[in-house]
């Protein structure tokens, strides 16, 4: 192999390695989990399976000795991150792991993503609706930073000066 290539394949590698560090998941989310979704879930028994799911926050359930999350599941990005391209959901899921979550601060649609085994499932009711959840026994718990809204107003100047002058 000739100079030429071999610092060829060095430029490659070393973009190849700068371009996948743009779309890496925080460390406690790397791994590799089943693609199944809660609502798939739901559908066929997927006890044991391996999976990262997240969404936003309905309702935060401290118990005694663990803390469940009510959650609204969604597709996740690149980045792991809960990725609300439409109103079309995954369904939902309760996820729960030891020790105390304050509900001060995962608050109602705050973003979260879990990793984890499904456990089981769980019936409740949304409204008069009966629902099936499925559970997760979470690993892992990652609380997003909050998105901040930004408006962009574009002021252009006009293209005569004497338009908006009078």
């Amino acid at each position: 192999m000739n100079t030429i290539s071999r610092g060829w394949m060095a430029a490659m590698a070393a973009t190849t390695l700068l371009l996948a560090g743009c779309a890496t998941q925080p460390e406690p989310l790397q791994g590799e989990y089943s693609a199944v979704t809660p609502r798939q879930a739901v559908e066929v028994d997927q006890t044991g399976a391996n999976v990262r799911w997240g969404g936003r926050v309905i309702q935060v359930e401290p118990k005694e000795n663990r803390t469940c999350f009510e959650m609204l599941s969604t597709q996740l990005n690149g980045s792991a991150r809960p990725y609300w391209a439409t109103d079309d959901t995954g369904g939902r899921f309760i996820a729960c792991r030891a020790g105390f979550y304050d509900p001060a601060i995962f608050q109602e649609g705050r973003e979260v993503t879990f990793t984890g085994r499904i456990s089981g499932y769980e019936n409740r009711q949304i409204g008069g609706y009966d629902y099936r959840f499925p559970t997760l026994e979470a690993d892992v718990i990652y609380l997003w930073p909050i998105r901040e809204q930004v408006d962009v107003i574009n002021n252009y100047p006009a293209p005569w000066p004497w338009w908006g002058w009078w």
